[in-house]
């Protein structure tokens, strides 16, 4: 026999194939402490898919901005065909979608289900009504975006290419859902444009009308965070909690207030890390790389040579 037709031995003279059945075993048997928490949630009602909630959030992209998204050949009298039948779809997958979400946050196993298929077909029908406000809101940000930046040729280009909107915009949706009170759901939709963008929005932030990012990779903006209108960020920014309260067994508190507020027509440069519970004031501009742990009044000017000069004085004493 030739060396080429000889079949790989391990040391044991078994071959790879023969190992699958003990690895297939050792892999289900969830025992260690990261599946531990999948309990058996997953035996007993279908997951929710992250490519149809994927797919979901694209059809609602040509929805808040048809004719750039999805189906590109409209014309004014196929526009209202296209959203209505986008929107149908829409409805179907994403109220199984939320059921799923429903069913596997809770506890109670297959019992829930026709609560949860009743209360996912309230929370999307209440979610495609808030539709209108979304696409207001995203209108304004493509403004804000188009005002903001110079080297934009025109709104267009802002829909069409720039990944801070592509973000705000499954932040905007995810917003919505979570304020519906639907699990999990929004976090998938937030983290795929975190994937896609480099920009990670919590779908938990409360963020004011005119919100811009340029340029965006490496954004990240905290659950509890409040930021008003007019915001830019610029990349980099970290709107981030400075430490973690715990409980009695050393684990994190949730649901506590521990990211910045931002006020209205704020400016942060790029690179700048702002921790906690801090408020910016209105109207200031925080300079680039700039490490900020305390609040600013309004109309404040950070720079790295500022916040220098007061670690040194409050190192020193003064």
């Amino acid at each position: 026999m030739k060396t080429a037709d000889k079949k790989p031995v391990h040391l044991t003279g078994k071959t790879p194939e023969d190992d699958f059945s003990g690895l297939v075993e050792a892999l289900c048997r969830l025992k260690n402490g990261s599946t531990a928490g999948l309990k058996k949630r997953w035996q007993e009602q279908e997951l929710p898919s992250r490519q149809v909630i994927g797919g979901t959030i694209e059809s609602l992209r040509s929805v808040l901005f048809p004719g750039y998204f999805g189906f590109s050949e409209l014309k004014a009298e196929s526009l209202r065909f296209h959203v209505g039948s986008t929107l149908d779809h829409i409805r179907r997958d994403l109220q199984e979608q939320i059921k799923r979400g429903l069913c596997f946050s809770c506890e109670e196993g297959p019992e829930c289900l026709p609560f949860c298929d009743q209360r996912a077909r309230e929370l999307t029908g209440e979610f495609l009504k808030g539709l209108p406000k979304v696409q207001r809101l995203l209108a304004l940000d493509v403004q804000a975006a188009y005002e903001g930046d110079p080297a934009a040729a025109n709104q267009d280009e802002v829909i069409f290419c720039y990944p801070g909107l592509a973000a705000i915009t499954n932040y905007r949706l995810a917003h919505e859902l979570r304020l519906l009170g639907v699990p999990i759901i929004p976090r998938i939709i937030t983290e795929a444009a975190h994937s896609a963008t480099g920009i990670d929005i919590n779908p938990g932030a409360v963020i004011g009308e005119r919100f811009f990012i340029d340029h965006g990779t490496g954004v990240v903006i905290g659950e509890t965070c409040i930021i008003g209108s007019r915001v830019r960020l610029y990349q980099g920014v970290t709107l981030g909690a400075k430490s973690f309260q715990l409980d009695e067994e050393g684990n994190p508190v949730r649901g506590i207030d521990r990211h910045p507020i931002v006020e209205d027509d704020v400016t942060v440069y790029s690179g700048a890390t702002i921790l906690g519970r801090v408020t910016i004031g209105r109207g200031s501009v925080i300079g680039g790389n700039v490490w900020l742990v305390h609040s600013v009044p309004p109309g404040s000017r950070i720079t790295q040579a500022h916040t220098r000069e007061e670690n040194f004085e409050r190192g020193a004493g003064i």
